[in-house]
């Protein structure tokens, strides 16, 4: 080694020791620094390699350099001479051999190192006939090490589909096939190690992980192969469980998608994993009973367990997995509901009894595929006419109702707080929050099967029995009550507005509920149920007696906490929203709530999101009224809106350094809400020009303040879709002030508002003037704006918005803006901005670009296409360089889509004039970076779009391009360094 690298070699070592050891952490991140440079070298290949030989090196330079010897393989194999393989194949091979015995963390790294290597070199010139054979010969002749060579047949295939090794996409495809043509040369090696007792565990662990590239062998010779009886005898032993479990769990996978004949063909296999999977429901049903009684005795009860029958816990796990594994996978087979698919049922109820709720939840992806295999029709087809199929579908629901039933019982339980729930971490509340989600699907699930009625009155048993000793105060369950009132809310969309038994008496008994402070979590979930079933308050015969209660004990949850008064202020709205006919008569009691709560009378606890829930409820019922009613109605809602913010202004306009952005914030979101909400158009109309001068004056303010005006914007934005052409002269007002705003303070939300206006009046030959005015000063500001890539970056959100105000223009005002002089720069503008790493601004250029292209194709838009080609055509070659461009790794993958699109766009509108701009691009890629076969690939994808074909095929053409200019960072370097998208100099329309 020269002393340059030896010299590199003590400096990683000292940087190593710094990053893990130093006690300044600005000491350790400059180390880190150094590091992560390090490992894009070129020397990192041999200073690794060496110091993984070197016998004096600790474990943290092995970790280490095994990490950078392996990431090198992956990613920069490319930049070493071919020369080179076979001395880096034996150096890996012997490193292999040199960590069989540990560390493992180190062996593994390898093991994916040579893995990767074998990606990277086709068969035909690694030597052998391929990696297995060379591994065969290897485990053949050096049988000492053999743990290291099992484990690197076991990566292998793990590696096979990794998108991490950068090869191209038809290299990754032959590698796969190369493996999946050596099964049966693996499965040889693996049942040749059978015999040795240490060697089991890993031989089961690697042939789980060949099973996954097995598709195709007779289901006949794997039932009877020696991996797959050992596997079977290995649930019979301890230290080889759970590796015996990880391979039948893939024969179980195996038996769904072995074969294009389905799961017949697989049957034999079946016959023989089933019935030892069974074997093992005995087993599971005694660590049941153990885990139960533990459950009982942590309760405050003598568990009184034998130690003698404690499973170990991952081995209880991995059966409750086979058992679930098995429900998944055989689902319609266990939907016929015979005999032998009731025992099945039987074990996997029994897992999900299981008081962890950890195992318990294995289950459940299996009874909501039961539950839809059961009531979907799709899945009864076979059985011929409609009759035939209802029976059959009634047969089956009958067999499965009970375990249904019993389901519903299981899971319910498990959403009840805990004792301790105030003292539960972040974590473990989000857990458990996670897990009532989880439980209130399989409530649904169940509903789907037994009913909603019938359900409901499952779990409204639970709740009445719970609420049983209501009036006793402290001694009441209300953890029992709450989670009743849960599961019962949980299923409301599953439950018919015609039911009119069970819900009377759950409502009723939820008026009557003492709203105490020690109750809180109970009330909160009175609230919500009521908020749920408040369809039901708006349908069913006899329900609008509860409205009165209803009302009252919502208005006492508002003073009670600020949790139920959130609640009560959502379940409020549903009331409103469902019972808004009802109610209509009621409005002054609803003012009185609203005006006592929006000024925090009374104790009111309403926070500010809160009286927007409020507002919301009150415009449902407004939009009720008549329209003489409802103007009076408005106006007396906008009050406590309009004067508060009027007294801001006021205040304002003598010393504005005093107030905040909320003061006037608040009652501007109260008017947006109004506006949004309350569905009278020509009322709002009035409202909002009566409203307007207040508006106005906070433009002229508080414009410089982000976050006011995109408030003030999108109250307006309400305004304009709530009212249409009912908003009468303010509009044009209202632009003025925008145009102006716009060009002095930049304000992104001023473009959005003005999106809106487009789509409601676009079309509307009387308002031409103005638009076309207004098209012309926005964009004319914005493209002053954005004048590089960088502006783009710095300014994401007016580029967002001003190409979605772009995009409406097109959909909805054409004949504006197309022919307008401020359409070819903005085009200009648009190739500038294509690369933008930010999401939303970077689609909004794409789809602006599609609907240009789109138009130019549409029925109507045909008499655009001349001034459409004019000004693209001159700019088509960089606009397809930049696109290629893009899909090549200037923009990131998730972008693929939107690109690729545009592109395809282009192609039906101009055809193979694409192909020769594609052409004239893609030839400026050097061939160390794509093969001119990857080059002709791409361009017949073109050719046949332009040709008119679509397919998932085509799309797949022009995305292998992508992955090979992406493959790893050196190859994307020169990619992007040849088409330059970033740094073109754009061709202006004469």
């Amino acid at each position: 080694m020269s002393s340059q690298k030896a010299s590199v070699r003590d400096t990683l070592q000292e940087a190593l020791k710094a990053l893990y050891h130093h006690p300044e952490q600005q000491v350790r991140n400059q180390a880190n620094v150094w590091l992560q440079e390090f490992q894009r070298t070129i020397e990192a290949w041999e200073v690794s390699d060496s110091l993984l030989h070197d016998a004096n090196s600790n474990l943290e330079t092995l970790i280490f350099c095994s990490q950078t010897l392996k990431t090198k393989v992956q990613r920069d194999f490319e930049e070493l001479p071919p020369a080179t393989f076979v001395p880096l194949r034996d150096s890996l091979k012997n490193l292999l051999k040199k960590f069989c015995k540990g560390p493992s963390k180190v062996r593994t790294q390898i093991c994916i190192a040579l893995a990767a290597l074998a990606m990277h070199v086709p068969a035909q010139d690694w030597g052998g006939g391929g990696v297995l054979n060379w591994l065969r010969d290897e485990l053949g002749s050096q049988r000492e090490y053999i743990h290291s060579f099992l484990e690197l047949l076991t990566v292998l295939p793990q590696e096979a589909y990794s998108h991490k090794i950068a090869v191209r996409p038809e290299r990754r495809r032959q590698f796969q096939k190369e493996l999946i043509s050596s099964v049966e040369v693996a499965f040889s090696l693996l049942t040749s190690c059978l015999n040795v007792e240490e060697l089991q565990e890993q031989v089961l662990e690697a042939f789980a992980s060949w099973l996954r590239l097995s598709h195709g062998i007779p289901a006949a010779a794997l039932a009877s192969h020696p991996l797959v009886l050992a596997a079977i005898s290995g649930l019979s032993s301890e230290q080889l469980f759970e590796s015996a479990v990880n391979a039948i769990c893939e024969l179980i996978h195996y038996t769904e998608t072995g074969s294009p004949g389905g799961l017949a063909e697989q049957m034999p296999l079946v016959q023989v994993l089933v019935p030892q999977i069974m074997g093992l429901r005995n087993r599971f049903s005694a660590s049941l009973k153990v885990a139960l009684m533990e459950k009982q005795g942590s309760q405050g009860g003598e568990s009184g367990v034998d130690q003698a029958y404690i499973e170990d816990e991952e081995i209880v796990k991995a059966m409750a997995r086979l058992f679930a594994e098995m429900g998944d996978c055989y689902v319609e087979l266990i939907a016929s509901g015979s005999n032998e698919s009731m025992m099945i049922i039987e074990a996997l109820v029994e897992v999900t009894s299981h008081p962890e709720y950890d195992i318990a939840s294995m289950t459940f992806n299996f009874w909501h595929s039961l539950q839809t295999v059961l009531t979907k029709r799709e899945y009864y087809t076979s059985f011929g006419n409609e009759a035939a199929i209802e029976a059959e579908k009634e047969r089956r629901l009958t067999i499965f109702r009970p375990t249904f039933e019993l389901l519903v019982s299981l899971v319910s339980f498990r959403v009840m707080y805990p004792h301790n729930y105030e003292r539960l971490s972040r974590e473990d509340l989000a857990d458990f929050k996670r897990t009532r989600y989880a439980v209130g699907d399989i409530l649904l699930d169940a509903s789907s099967v037994l009913s909603g009625e019938v359900t409901l009155k499952i779990l409204s048993n639970n709740f009445f029995q719970a609420g049983s000793t209501a009036g006793n105060g402290d001694s009441w369950d209300w953890r029992s009550a709450e989670a009743a009132l849960y599961c019962i809310r949980a299923i409301a969309r599953a439950v018919p507005i015609s039911e009119e038994t069970v819900l009377p008496q759950v409502i009723g008994f939820l008026v009557k509920l003492p709203l105490q402070p020690q109750l809180l979590q109970t009330v909160v979930a009175a609230c919500l149920t009521i908020g749920a079933y408040s369809k039901w308050l708006g349908s069913a015969s006899g329900a609008s007696s509860f409205l009165p209660s209803i009302i009252e004990i919502l208005t006492r949850a508002m003073t009670t906490s600020e949790d139920s008064s959130t609640a009560a202020a959502m379940a409020l709205r549903h009331v409103c929203d469902a019972c808004r006919d009802k109610l209509a008569g009621s409005l002054d009691g609803l003012f009185h709530i609203y005006h006592k709560a929006v000024s925090r009378e009374s104790g009111y606890k309403l926070s500010t999101e809160d009286a927007l829930q409020l507002i919301e409820a009150l415009s449902m019922v407004i939009t009720a009224l008549p329209p003489e009613h409802a103007k009076k109605a408005l106006e007396a809602l906008c009050i406590p809106a309009v004067t508060p913010l009027q007294q801001v202004i006021a205040q304002a306009a003598r010393s504005p350094q005093q107030f905040s952005a909320n003061q006037y914030t608040i009652p501007i979101d109260r008017l947006s809400n109004i506006f949004r909400y309350v569905s009278h158009p020509e009322a709002v109309g009035d409202a909002f020009q009566n409203i307007w001068p207040t508006l106005k004056a906070v433009f002229d303010q508080r414009a410089w303040d982000m976050q006011t005006m995109e408030r003030l914007c999108r109250a307006c934005k309400y305004a304009v879709r709530t009212c249409g052409k009912s908003i009468g002269v303010t509009i044009s007002d209202m632009l003025q002030v925008v145009q102006l705003q716009y060009q002095v303070h930049h304000q992104s939300c001023f473009l959005y508002l003005s999106s809106e206006v487009i789509k409601i009046f676009g079309s509307d030959p009387s308002c031409g003037n103005y638009l076309g005015g207004l098209i012309n000063s926005l964009f004319g500001h914005t493209i002053s704006l954005l004048k590089s890539i960088q502006d783009f970056t710095s300014r994401p959100d007016i580029a967002d918005d001003c190409f979605l105000l772009a995009s409406r223009c097109i959909r909805y005002c054409p004949h504006l803006f197309v022919p307008s002089t401020i359409f070819p720069p903005l085009v200009d503008c648009s190739m500038i901005g294509i690369t933008i790493q930010h999401r939303e601004a970077c689609i909004s250029i794409l789809t602006f670009l599609n609907d240009i292209f789109d138009v130019a194709t549409s029925i109507g838009g045909k008499q655009y296409r001349s001034i459409i080609d004019n000004v693209i055509l001159p700019r088509a070659t960089s606009l397809t360089r930049i696109l290629i461009g893009s899909l090549a790794g200037a923009l990131p993958e998730s972008r693929l889509e939107e690109v690729i699109s545009v592109l395809m766009s282009m192609t039906r509108i101009y055809g193979i004039q694409v192909v020769n701009w594609a052409q004239e691009a893609i030839s400026l890629i050097p061939s160390t970076a794509i093969t001119d076969g990857e080059r002709s690939s791409f361009l017949g994808a073109l050719s046949s779009a332009a040709s008119g074909a679509n397919s998932p095929a085509l799309i797949g053409s022009l995305e292998e391009l992508s992955d090979v200019c992406r493959r790893n960072k050196t190859v994307q370097e020169i990619v992007q360094g040849a088409l330059q998208p970033l740094r073109l100099t754009l061709t202006t329309a004469s």
